[in-house]
């Protein structure tokens, strides 16, 4: 596996489930109405332009449904594609290629979709402010999703609960900022802190408690900047939620060091079609 691909089982778990929902108990209905043995080819061509993800789904979906689908990729993972570019070359049995089109198309645009995003706002973050997608991955799909955010040039956030300790609002309630880091020093050393903060007084604790992220909701940018002023390097700041494209160039300004963008894993997919050759 390198950095831009998902892990292998869990991608064949995510296209086994797929290929479950899709054919149920009868199968594709209306591809059994090809002569059987009838061959088939054709290209996957992109309709505009983006990044390319999600390449192993679509390895696993014509595999999963018929080892003689074949397929030619002429391009990778994170490279960034024009209209009407062709991306792959498929072929075999015409039936089968048609039943495995739902799903491997589906999850090839999505992925790609999420790239392209990500890829988006990476530039509009001109390599100062790095680009995550927040712990708000689809369930079932995170691990997908997070591969597509590196192939757009983004970074991860935390892929489970287990990874760091991520204390919001909510955990606030109940035990205080230095408390609560205390403890998680003292039961999980080497795991990354994060505090949400709403006020200077909660960015100073956090500081003081040794926090390795400060986090403050996108609102006013104002008091983004006024974190950052406060944080002064002591460690990272990171800004998100309902990021917009257009804000990222006053999070530069500001000083951010991370932008947690909830939309990336929502993006429009990238718009890709199955070309078949005539015969």
């Amino acid at each position: 596996m390198n950095n831009l691909s998902a892990p292998r089982a869990e991608v064949r778990t995510v296209v086994t489930r797929a290929l479950a929902e899709d054919l149920s108990s009868l199968g594709d209905i209306t591809s059994s109405l090809i002569p059987p043995g009838a061959p088939g080819s054709g290209a996957i061509v992109t309709k505009g332009e983006g990044m390319l993800a999600g390449t192993e789904c679509v390895a696993e979906v014509l595999a999963q449904v018929d080892p003689e689908l074949s397929i030619v990729w002429e391009a990778q993972d994170g490279v960034e594609l024009s209209a009407d570019q062709v991306v792959a070359r498929v072929a075999g049995p015409l039936e089968s290629l048609l039943t495995a089109e739902h799903c491997a198309m589906t999850l090839l645009t999505h992925l790609s979709g999420v790239a392209t995003l990500t890829r988006r706002y990476v530039r509009a973050g001109q390599n100062k402010v790095r680009v995550r997608e927040g712990f708000n991955t689809t369930p079932g799909l995170g691990a997908l999703q997070r591969a597509a955010v590196r192939a757009g040039g983004g970074v991860n956030d935390r892929s489970s609960l287990s990874d760091c300790i991520a204390l919001s609002s909510r955990h606030l309630a109940a035990i205080s900022i230095t408390d609560a880091v205390r403890r998680a020093h003292m039961r999980w050393p080497g795991r990354a802190v994060e505090v949400n903060c709403r006020t200077l007084s909660q960015v100073d604790e956090a500081l003081s408690a040794g926090v390795d992220i400060v986090s403050v909701d996108i609102g006013s940018l104002d008091i983004v900047a006024a974190f950052v002023e406060e944080v002064h390097g002591r460690c990272l700041v990171e800004a998100q939620g309902n990021i917009e494209l257009a804000m990222m160039s006053a999070l530069v300004a500001a000083g951010v060091d991370l932008a947690s963008v909830t939309s990336l894993v929502a993006g429009a997919p990238l718009e890709m079609a199955l070309e078949l050759e005539r015969r």
